[in-house]
Formats: structure tokens, sequence, C-alpha cells
């Protein structure tokens, strides 16, 4: 094998000032926790670039596989290094550009010379190389303005180093890099992309999820853990928090009239989610929520839902419409499961005629009819916690309730 390194560019973190440090140093754990199957591997991290060892042709694969997915990186190239000799650059770059002998493509050669006491200018080794190149592949042809592969070389003090790839990052921001926050998880197709879109901004989360056996199944549940457990790919692992909701949603069923049972379910749904929020210290909760999209995601639904709690309420989806957030899930992995037919705690008990513009005064009348912060500080109690992804699954609690 000829790649000797990975070699990572930033992208958004070279904007950072005084606290860049911070978030590469982030950056360069969550590659240790995102490719732990591969350890250890030997990072160093830099200014304006990292670079990870390559030891052998499995750690090359995997991380050519999956570092697009992590969130911090904007680009990367796998690079090949040779003693600072025009005779084994030639070689080098001969080499590599052999993996496309099959096609017929146009190229560039790139030089960067920080060894100044190299004693080639940039353009001499530019007009080495490419000659060399012509000379030995029929199938290549000069391009200057839009080539097909660009070849780069960089003479440093310690080698010569070659690069003929540019492949794209996930951009954004380190996970973990701007705070934490409690992802509000349905077994549907918007929240975990809401929740990836955070994870994107640099957002680590807890999840949370309203579980009400019998009237959802065992099979929802686990459905919910692959969720969050397909989100774990992008650079951290994921605390799901499983609530026990039938008691209440049953309660809210029995005290506040139909065409109200969704928007006062949102809003104990969100006191519940604002206590655990609380335990966990997060700054923030996350939902799925786009505008318009069902009875519960009207402006005045929203702000009835959201008057129940001072925490800031991050909706990244709220200008989506369905088909660019089924793009995302489909892209990241997420929508097969999440259309798997099985029903989740806001699915049941839909009302015919669900109130679409509520009133706030309505609303907190027929709340006010019925103690319900006993039995949400109850739910929060007896909570389940699963940390993901899961080695050893917890005895489900829950099972003697279906």
């Amino acid at each position: 094998m000829i790649w000797k390194e990975i070699y990572i560019r930033y992208g958004e973190l070279t904007t950072k000032g005084r606290n860049r440090k911070d978030f590469i140093h982030r950056l360069k754990n969550n590659i240790k926790y995102i490719f732990s199957d591969i350890a250890p591997l030997t990072i160093r991290a830099e200014r304006d670039r990292m670079h990870i060892q390559l030891d052998n042709e499995r750690q090359y694969e995997v991380l050519m596989e999956k570092l697009p997915q992590v969130f911090g990186i904007q680009s990367f190239s796998p690079v090949a290094m040779c003693e600072k000799d025009m005779d084994s650059i030639q070689q080098l770059a001969n080499q590599i550009m052999e993996q496309y002998k099959d096609q017929e493509i146009t190229f560039k050669v790139e030089v960067h010379r920080s060894d100044k006491s190299f004693p080639l200018q940039s353009h001499d080794i530019q007009r080495a190389v490419g000659g060399f190149l012509l000379a030995h592949n029929p199938n290549l042809t000069v391009n200057v303005k839009k080539p097909d592969v660009e070849l780069r070389i960089e003479i440093r003090k310690e080698a010569a180093y070659l690069m003929a790839q540019v492949i794209y990052g996930a951009g954004g921001m380190p996970v973990g890099s701007n705070g934490k926050s409690l992802l509000m998880l349905s077994g549907g197709i918007d929240s975990p992309v809401a929740g990836y879109l955070m994870m994107k901004r640099g957002v680590r989360f807890d999840a949370i999820h309203f579980f009400s056996p019998p009237y959802t199944s065992e099979q929802s549940l686990q459905k919910v853990k692959d969720l969050a457990n397909e989100l774990t790919k992008f650079g951290s692992s994921i605390r799901l928090h499983v609530i026990p909701f039938t008691e209440l949603q049953v309660l809210i069923k029995d005290s506040v009239p139909e065409n109200m049972l969704m928007t006062t379910t949102r809003r104990m749904m969100m006191k519940v989610a604002d206590r655990v929020r609380e335990e966990i210290d997060a700054l923030g909760i996350i939902t799925g929520e786009s505008l318009g999209q069902v009875a519960s995601q009207t402006l005045e639904s929203l702000t009835a839902i959201n008057e129940v709690t001072n925490t800031p309420v991050l909706r990244p989806l709220i200008s989506f419409d369905k088909l660019e957030i089924i793009d995302i899930a489909q892209k990241i992995g997420t929508y097969e499961t999440s259309i798997k037919p099985y029903e989740d705690c806001c699915t049941i008990f839909t009302p015919a005629n669900p109130k679409t513009k509520p009133k706030i005064e309505k609303v907190t009348y027929f709340e006010s009819h019925v103690d319900f912060d006993e039995y949400i500080e109850r739910a929060v109690k007896n909570r389940e916690v699963y940390t993901l992804p899961e080695k050893n699954i917890k005895e489900d609690k829950f099972k003697d309730l279906l």
C-alpha cells in the first residue's frame, strides 16, 4: 500500500479564534471514538490540518469509508510520501496515477515547496513530474484549468508528500463542541433528521422517547433504539431515556376535550422532557417539528406547546418540507428504519379533528382541573436509560405491562 497517512482539512474550524484549539481537540477525540474498531490511531493535529497515520490496509479502507460522515471535516486526502529526490517523486507520482490507467482523463500537477532548500523551484518540479507522467501514461492529457485529477506535491522538511484525491467531508462542527441538548426522538422520519442536523452544528445530545404499552409495542421501542444507534455513527454515543407514558397519556385522554388531546399531550411531553433536561444538565430541547406539517405544528400549536417551558426549543426542520426531510433521512441511513410500521405514542388516541389553532387560555383551563405534576414526576423517576451503541441490553422493565 502506497498510502501512508490521511490528510484532513478543517474547513469552518479555521474561522475560530482563541478557542480553535478546543474545537480541534474535540474533532480528534471524535475520530478516535468513531474509529475505535481500528485503534490505536496515531493522530497529529496542527493548527490548519490533521494527519492520521496509516499502519495497514484495513485502517485505510475503514477511514476512507467513514470519514465523510465525521462532522468538522471539510475534506480529506490519502497521502503517499517518499524521499526528496526527483527520481523518487516521479516514480511515486506514476504509481498514484496508475490507478487511472483504464480511463482517459485530464490532469495537472500542483506543487507547494515549503522546504525552500530543495534545489528545484515549484515550476521545475511541475514540468519534470508532468512530463514523466505523460511519457509513461498514454491515457493522460494535461488540463490546467479544470482537470479530472489534480496531483498535489508538497515538499516539506522531512519528505515529499503526494496526493491525487480530495474527498469532501460532512462539514459543520465537531459533535460536542457546541454544548448538550435533549432530542425528543419518536419512531418517525423527522426527529432522527433533526438530531443529525444539530450534531452537524456541534451539539451533543441525549434522546428521550415516550413509550406507552400496551398501546405501543416492544418492536416500536426497538425501532427507536435502532434509530438512536444509527445516529451514533456521526461522532458520539447517545443515552436514550425511555419514559413510561401510558398512565399520563390515559389521564390526558380522560381529562381534556378530544380536539385538544394532541396539544395537551405535546405540552406534557415537553414538561417531562424539561425535567429530564434539567437532570442531565442539557441546555436545550431538540424536536423534529416542521411548520404546518401536522395539526400540532401550526404556529398557534407550537406557541401553546412552548408556553410550558423557558428552555430554548431547537427546531432545525422548521422550514423543511417532507420531501426534503425524507431525502436527508435516506442519505443518513435512518429512513428504512423510520418507516417500519410500528405505532408510537403520538399516533394513538389521535382525534379526528384536532385543534389547529388552540387558545392557550382554554388549554390551561382544562388542564387546571387535574394535577399532572405528580404523574410527570413519576414518569421521569421511572424512566429507563440505555447507552448506545448497546453492548448488554438491559432487562426491559416494561415487559410486564404488555
